[in-house]
Order: C-alpha cells, then sequence, then structure tokens
C-alpha cells in the first residue's frame, strides 16, 4: 500500500469504536488524572458474520486488562488502554479500520478474529510500522510478506491435517464432503489443507455469501455416501448448518474448524442426534483459575454475557483473547518503551506461557504450536466434551 493510499484512509477514518466495549482516547501520554497510558489497538469485528467471535475473543482481552490494568515499562507504571475498531467482518472495511487504530497512536495492535480482514488489514499496520498479534487468524496469508503481523495461533495447514487425520483415525472415512463460503480465504484455505491431507475421496462444494438454505448441500452429502462432512465456515453459517442437520436427522457426522466452537453453534445441537467435532485452542478445564475468573467476569456484567451469547460457556478465542493481551504486555516490557517501533522490534523475542500453552515466535511470526484440542458436542447435556487432543509432527 503507498503513502497516500495510507493518507486518505487517515483522512476518511470514521469513529468504530464498540460502544459496549468502552475504549476512546486521551491526549499522548496521560490521562485526564495524570496516568501515563499507552493504548492497544483491539482490530476486530463487532458486526456482520463473524460479530459474535469478535465479541467472544474481546471479551478476553477485557477480561485480562481488567485484571491487569497497568504494565511496568523502562520503569514507569503505565496504564493499558484498549482502543477498538470495527472491521465489519469485511475484508473491504479493514483498511480503514486498521487506519482508525494508526491515528489513535497506538503501541500495538490485537486481532483480528477472522483471517480475510486480517489479511486485508495488515498491509496498513505495516506501512505504520506497527506490530500486530494475531489471536486466532489461522490463515497461512496473514503473516506471509508482512513483518510486522505476528500470531498466537496455530495455522491451517496444520489444523487441516489434524481434522483429516481425525476423520480417517475416528471415523475409517474413506469418503469426505468438503463444504465453504465461495471466496472466503479462511473457507477455502482449510478446504485445501484437509484435501491434502485426507488419504480418500472428497467431494467440494462452495455456496454464494449470503445462502440461507443448506439443504441441497447436506442432501448432496448423503448422496455422494460421503463418511463425513467438513464445512470449516463462519458462526452465523454453521449455526444454520447444524440446526437443519438436527432437523433432518442427519447421522453423518459434522468436522468443523476454531469458527464452530461456539456456544451459539453447540446450541443449536441441543437435544439432536448431531454428531458435531471441532478443532480448537483451548478446552474449559485446562486452566480452573482462569475458568472460574472469566465465568465470574460474564455473570457479572450484562454485556459480557450478551456478548458471550447468552451464556457462560467458555470460547477457546476467549482464552486466546486473554493471552493475546499478555503477550502484548510480554512485549511492551521487552521494548522497555511505548514507543510502536521499539514494540516491533522486541516482537521477535517474546515468550509468554499462558492459558493456552506456550507462545512463542518462528521466523514468520507464527506461533510455534503442535497441538489441537478436539471438542464434540454433548447434545444432551449442551456442553463440549473434550475428545482427542491431537498433535501433528
Amino acid at each position: 500500500m503507498k503513502k497516500k493510499v495510507l493518507s486518505m484512509l487517515l483522512a476518511g477514518t470514521m469513529v468504530l469504536g464498540l460502544a459496549a466495549c468502552g475504549g476512546g482516547t486521551k491526549p499522548e501520554g496521560n490521562s485526564g488524572d495524570g496516568e501515563k497510558v499507552v493504548r492497544i489497538g483491539v482490530f476486530e469485528p463487532s458486526t456482520g458474520d463473524s460479530g459474535p467471535g469478535g465479541k467472544q475473543e474481546m471479551l478476553g482481552m477485557q477480561y485480562a486488562n481488567q485484571e491487569t490494568p497497568t504494565v511496568e515499562v523502562g520503569g514507569e507504571t503505565y496504564k493499558v488502554e484498549l482502543v477498538y475498531a470495527d472491521n465489519g467482518s469485511d475484508a473491504a472495511k479493514a483498511p480503514t479500520a486498521a487506519a482508525d487504530l494508526v491515528s489513535k497512536d497506538v503501541a500495538l495492535v490485537l486481532g483480528s478474529y477472522g483471517s480475510g480482514v486480517s489479511i486485508a488489514g495488515g498491509p496498513t499496520f505495516e506501512e505504520a510500522g506497527l506490530a500486530a498479534i494475531g489471536v486466532t487468524c489461522t490463515n497461512p496469508g496473514v503473516t506471509a510478506g508482512n513483518d510486522y503481523y505476528f500470531r498466537i495461533c496455530f495455522l491451517d495447514p496444520f489444523q487441516g491435517t489434524v481434522l483429516a487425520n481425525f476423520a480417517q483415525e475416528k471415523f475409517s472415512a474413506k469418503k469426505a464432503y468438503l463444504l465453504g463460503e465461495l471466496g472466503n480465504d479462511y473457507d477455502q484455505g482449510l478446504l485445501t489443507f484437509f484435501e491434502q491431507a485426507f488419504d480418500g475421496e472428497v467431494v467440494k462444494d462452495s455456496f454464494p455469501t449470503n445462502t440461507a438454505d443448506f439443504s441441497t448441500y447436506l442432501n448432496k452429502a448423503v448422496s455422494e455416501g460421503c463418511d463425513v462432512i467438513f464445512c470449516p465456515v463462519s458462526i452465523a453459517y454453521s449455526t444454520q448448518i447444524v440446526k437443519l442437520a438436527a432437523s433432518m436427522g442427519l447421522e453423518t457426522p459434522i468436522l468443523g474448524s476454531d469458527t464452530l466452537d461456539s456456544n451459539m453453534v453447540l446450541e443449536a445441537t441441543q437435544n439432536s442426534k448431531v454428531q458435531l467435532f471441532v478443532s480448537t485452542f483451548y478446552q474449559e478445564g485446562g486452566a480452573p483459575e482462569f475458568d472460574k475468573g472469566i465465568k465470574e467476569y460474564i455473570n457479572g456484567d450484562s454485556t459480557a454475557m450478551t456478548n458471550n451469547g447468552g451464556n457462560d460457556t467458555i470460547a477457546a478465542v476467549t482464552a486466546m483473547g486473554y493471552d493475546a493481551y499478555y503477550t502484548a504486555l510480554e512485549a511492551l516490557k521487552a521494548a522497555g518503551s511505548v514507543k510502536a517501533a521499539d514494540v516491533k522490534a522486541a516482537m521477535p523475542g517474546v515468550t509468554y506461557t499462558g492459558v493456552s500453552g506456550a507462545i512463542a515466535f518462528d521466523a514468520t511470526g507464527d506461533a510455534i504450536r503442535d497441538t489441537a484440542y478436539i471438542k464434540t458436542a454433548d447434545t444432551a447435556n449442551n456442553v463440549w466434551a473434550l475428545e482427542a487432543t491431537q498433535t501433528v509432527k
């Protein structure tokens, strides 16, 4: 992206802050009461198809910020302020949201839920010299060719392989039906990685954006005699697909990626015979102290409860948002400075052990991760149950 383009974006930015989440900015370097302030940008969707996931990811950041509202940087105490920009789950809107954060003088950025918007916003952060920490944006394109984007999650080549292996080990699957949204980088990338790792036949379809009826696709999976259905789609689409599968009495196991690890998708399976399995970053029970604290936070705040889908089930993206916040604090400490250039320079050497495991970055800025959790929907009790812990050499 050229300098002129960024200047135009900055000139035309709108205030996209989340009213429900607080935010806002104050004069550089201090709050109204004289405290030193460091701002961390939150580049997430609160609207659009990925809005529910973005809100759950932000819950982890907000809880962590409430738990640890200050950080020691270069021998001085700074109040940490989260500054929000809604990318609307839309790659076309992402550069404007990214430019809005650049204009707010943030020290670094967290997000986004959704690989497509992360890829679209990345050049804006790169041109501004601003480090971004991806939380659950798993497509390889997020960090490819961008030295300013890092991330703490596993990648889709790993996730696709994990799920292909699981399909074969759990169900002895020989034929798989693959379904994703047309033109969606995340969906299409995962379908490709699954297909490459799957030792069998695949039937592959893509549906147009705003599809509301998936009966043709599910009936095709049945008529083709597929052993499993793999649909790594958004929460909005996956909820529709799972509800339809329940109403059809579909017996074919459905496999989903991290986007399906949502209590809204879980609720769609309730009291049905749907077999749903998802790969994810965290399983409730993995860090009891965190689980207790985040549940108390959600139950004590009506907005947090709403943003979590109406109950206190812990989404893996919430745990990842929590870890991302503390990783950002470690970057500030390592830099000894709140200047964006110093923080970026410190990022490659940052390490942190969080509730989701050990975090460190490889030469590309990707997380060094070798484990995913496979969870299944317990349809009778409306909870996720741990099915397996999967690794790929």
